[in-house]
């Protein structure tokens, strides 16, 4: 079962909406994502709602390096 059946069944039995309007809903919440996250992360959405993450796992260590590196943690060289 994909990641976004499972929000439209989450979705309906939370709040009683349609499986159309559940979707709606999931979609209208994908496009925004897509529209504010960086690029690196925005363009790998689909990916991760496919159950895909491996393609995002990079992007993820590196933005863990920078934020670390921001705050005084340690930095990987």
């Amino acid at each position: 079962m994909s990641t976004s059946k499972t929000l439209v069944d989450l979705i309906r039995e939370k709040t009683g909406v349609s499986a159309e309007q559940a979707q709606q809903a999931i979609d209208v919440v994908i496009g925004f994502l897509k529209e504010k996250l960086p690029e690196p992360i925005a363009g790998q959405v689909d990916q991760v709602l496919k159950g895909d993450v491996s393609a995002l796992t990079e992007q993820i260590d590196a933005a863990k390096a920078m934020l670390g590196g921001l705050f005084g943690g340690k930095k990987d060289n």
